[in-house]
């Protein structure tokens, strides 16, 4: 490598960093064994932190590299603060569980790392095959971390499950890719918006491409019609595992989803604009009914994450900078809210075992009144209920959509939002009302209480000072639209 091919690197410096920290940690481990869990751990968070370093010190201005295929941007800038953050809070709220579930093997930060690298690739894919590159070195790790828990039937069940689901949904993804490349002459997204430049409709073939890899991308998400491996992989996956599949993979795949849809496609958006309508639409009705009668926390959890997808998917339907604008800021509140549950999920233990029971919650206001307060506020926030973080992430996606004449999106919005706040404040009704058979153990860790301090302050004040995440985010937005 010469000193001239180094500038023309600067861009990709992010992934390289932590692809290279991944493999100094993983020596470490192999030399010193899996009583270096620990300290891998916080080493992998803090390669994560000088990870976020590096971004921030890239410029404002897009700046691609290998031949265009990989793009620096304010979007992708944006995106990949909120990959990092969630993979280092999962590594956080796994600390203490991998340790007292006898999991500990320090192979399990080392994956999440690897995973990022891949996250943070897709976020700037310009080029189907950098997309799917990024796509796969994603998957792959989360395929081992899903079934980690090795004497565990659930989790084995859970890993395979998603193992084989996954294979067929990047099966699709990739045939949906190759008609592309077949319909628009290349794999670069400048080159195929070029190629589409003017066109009112697409040809039939490149519909059905535009649908395959939509499909491929909705897996990820848990969009409907493609949930299926959700509730069960959520609810077999060692928690601290569903808590990072519930955040940072879903960031980076709608971050992409973004991208591939605007980038390349941007001016036959009506063609796939109609796809994005359904599967939000169904998203949230599945999301908000199928979660009613769920009994265990993190099959609950996946119903809602289902549904927050389809409120996402909001701001892509509308295909405006509003609207991305709205799916980043919504993406951000529903990070902290959701890794904010989860630390309280982790939290959950009668007599030094998980206990994973919606009616475990019973009596938490009388042992454990400052968690009760958290976990309450995480559920009012995802209920949407004003003034907490999550009633401003659905705002500006309902008014995003209603301005790009979506009405009827907007009103399954909302009505689904009136159905999902039964079951989030039947969790607070639990959780004050009902007498507790057998209290949650105490104390709760430290780093759990730091990540619910954390997380629950920037859900309850957010109203407070909402104008830096939202500059940011507008920013981010216009990236994609030049």
């Amino acid at each position: 490598m010469t000193a001239s091919t180094l500038p023309a690197l600067a861009p990709v410096y992010p992934e390289v960093w932590l692809a290279l920290a991944a493999m100094a940690l993983l020596m470490l481990g192999v030399f010193q064994g899996d009583k270096s869990t620990r300290l891998v751990s916080w080493l992998a968070v803090l390669a994560l932190a000088v990870t976020a370093v590096l971004l921030s010190m890239q410029p404002g201005a897009a700046t691609t590299t290998f031949g265009g295929m990989f793009v620096a941007d304010s979007f992708s800038r944006f995106s990949k603060m909120l990959v990092l953050l969630g993979s280092a809070f999962s590594i956080i709220l796994s600390i203490g569980y991998i340790r007292t579930e006898r999991m500990e093997r320090f192979e399990y930060p080392v994956l999440i790392l690897l995973s990022s690298v891949g996250m943070l690739m897709m976020v700037s894919a310009n080029d189907l095959i950098v997309l799917y590159l990024g796509f796969e070195l994603q998957s792959l790790a989360l395929y081992v971390t899903a079934a980690f828990k090795r004497d565990s039937g659930r989790a084995t069940e859970a890993g395979l499950k998603y193992f084989l689901l996954g294979a067929l949904s990047s099966g699709m993804l990739l045939y949906g890719a190759s008609l592309i490349y077949g319909f628009a002459g290349s794999t670069g997204f400048p080159a195929i918006a070029k190629a589409l430049s003017g066109a009112e409709h697409a040809s039939i073939g490149l519909v059905i491409g535009i649908v395959f890899l939509s499909a491929g991308l909705a897996f990820k998400i848990s969009a409907v019609p493609f949930h299926m491996w959700t509730p069960d992989v959520y609810e077999g996956a060692p928690t601290p595992v569903t808590a990072f599949f519930s955040v940072a993979p879903k960031m980076a795949t709608m971050a992409l989803f973004v991208r591939a849809m605007l980038a390349p496609f941007s001016d036959i958006g009506a063609d796939w604009q109609q796809i994005i309508i359904v599967i939000s639409a169904l998203s949230m009705i599945l999301g908000a009914f199928a979660a009613i009668a769920q009994s265990n926390i993190k099959r609950l959890m996946a119903y809602s994450s289902i549904g927050h997808v389809g409120y996402a998917l909001i701001g892509l339907a509308a295909g405006t900078e509003e609207g991305i604008r709205g799916v980043l800021v919504y993406l951000a509140i529903y990070l902290a809210m959701n890794v904010g549950t989860f630390a309280c999920i982790l939290a959950m233990r009668q007599k030094d075992q998980m206990v994973e029971g919606i009616s475990d919650l019973a009596g938490l206001a009388k042992t454990h009144p400052g968690m009760a307060f958290l976990f309450a506020a995480f559920m009012f926030s995802m209920a949407g209920i004003p003034p907490l973080a999550g009633f401003f992430g659905k705002f500006y996606i309902f008014v995003a959509a209603i301005n790009a004449h979506l009405y009827a999106l907007a009103i399954i919005g909302v009505l689904t939002s009136v159905v999902g706040a039964y079951y989030y404040l039947r969790i607070v009704k639990i959780i004050y009302f009902d007498d507790a058979v057998e209290p949650l153990a105490k104390p709760v860790r430290s780093e759990l209480g730091a990540v619910m301090a954390v997380t629950g302050l920037f859900t309850i004040l957010y109203f407070v000072w909402p104008a830096p995440l939202l500059a940011a985010a507008q920013t981010a937005a216009k990236a994609l639209f030049p």
